[in-house]
């Protein structure tokens, strides 16, 4: 309720200090969100005070390290911690068995023990996989998620879900495995390229969509400062997105029922990720952005979304710059529709051999459904394949 009423005292106007600090609570396994400019000089500090002094264990990339290593490293070392540091390629094929063993073996070569702590430095593919290699090595050890990009800020660090791409699909092989602590930095997003901002921002939207119809209208306002770089509104943007993944979290910890919402978009959107063959092409939230207006699309045809709120979403995603259709992918000319169907049919949603989609109701009501006939599946594939939608 405090989130919804600090929503709309911003959409009116009134001047409100956003809290920075968040907390998931999930019993054992409950842990603080962090949110605020210019934390990762004092990563250090908050590592200390939270766990002592841990053997530490930093695993990163080399665009992340080149930016923001240094001082990250002087922030632990004024607190007489020295971590290691492994650098993994960049990318999203880095999330693989390969990169996975490289980890693992790394940390089992410096005889880590379930005291050390690891810590994810960078965007979604370093704390998918990061998270991934806490989670098996030694049965679990700890695991500090420090997001770098906007899209990992709101969605990836959050939750607990890690895992790895193969051949047959995005993020099939994986675990539910919490952090200990997120700490989200938004300096770090001025170092971004905008499209990496632009993609971040299409799971920012869809927590509007999903769950909260007074952050869409917050967003249709105020979309464009998040883009631009404005501190207040990216903090604002970040931690209701934050809050209202932790509120679906704790709700469904390991995605039984409703915390499946959470994927809105994504059904479709990680059948183009597979078919693109995860070469950066299209990154993950361009993907999302079309597969939400096919989700769209999709929950107007069959009835659920009213006209109206359905042209507010899609215009929205148009207006602030993201891709809407598939043919805006390079190399989409060659696809159809039954390719990419096959792509769906392994979707983790699937569930006794029958496709479930996320719909929406209305713009800020999602629900999970098995009940859609192939031919609409199809033909929503083949408007966005031609650049209708």
């Amino acid at each position: 309720m405090l989130g919804r009423l600090l929503l709309f005292f911003k959409k009116v106007g009134v001047v409100v200090q956003q809290n920075s600090k968040l907390r998931i609570n999930l019993d054992r396994d409950s842990y603080d969100i962090l949110i605020e400019q210019g934390l990762l000089e004092h990563l250090g500090a908050l590592i200390s005070e939270k766990f002592g002094k841990p053997r530490t264990f930093i695993v990163t990339d080399k665009n992340i390290s080149e930016h923001w290593l240094e001082q990250t490293l002087d922030s632990f070392s004024s607190k007489g911690i020295f971590p290691k540091v492994l650098e993994v390629p960049e990318g999203e094929s880095t999330k693989s068995f390969d990169n996975l063993e490289k980890i693992i073996d790394q940390l089992l070569e410096a005889e880590v023990d379930r005291e050390c702590l690891l810590i994810a430095l960078g965007g979604g593919v370093i704390g998918d996989l990061v998270g991934f290699a806490a989670s098996v090595t030694l049965r679990g050890i700890k695991v500090v998620q420090v997001p770098t990009t906007l899209l990992s800020q709101v969605d990836s660090s959050v939750g607990g879900k890690t895992g790895i791409n193969v051949r047959q699909g995005k993020n099939l092989v994986g675990s539910f495995y919490q952090p200990s602590l997120v700490v989200i930095d938004t300096q770090v997003l001025q170092t971004l390229p905008k499209r990496q901002i632009l993609a971040g921002y299409a799971e920012v939207v869809k927590y509007g969509v999903i769950r909260d119809n007074l952050f869409f209208d917050w967003l249709e306002i105020n979309g464009q400062r998040v883009l631009e770089g404005d501190q207040q509104a990216q903090q604002f943007a970040i931690y209701n997105s934050c809050r209202i993944k932790a509120e679906i979290v704790e709700a469904d910890e390991k995605e039984q029922n409703v915390r499946a919402i959470l994927n809105f978009g994504h059904t479709f959107g990680h059948a183009l990720e597979a078919e693109a063959g995860y070469d950066g092409n299209v990154l993950h939230g361009e993907a999302v952005s079309i597969g939400m207006v096919m989700a769209i699309e999709l929950s107007k045809s069959l009835g659920h979304l009213s006209g109206q709120d359905a042209v507010r979403v899609v215009e929205h995603i148009k207006k602030i710059g993201l891709p809407s259709n598939i043919n805006s992918i390079n190399g989409s000319e060659a696809w159809y529709p039954e390719k990419l169907f096959q792509h769906m049919k392994h979707d983790k949603k699937v569930s006794n051999g029958r496709m479930r989609f996320i719909l929406a109701k209305t713009i800020g009501e999602a629900f999970v459904t098995a009940e859609v006939r192939k031919d609409k599946i199809f033909k929503v594939i083949e408007k966005s394949l031609s650049g209708n939608l």
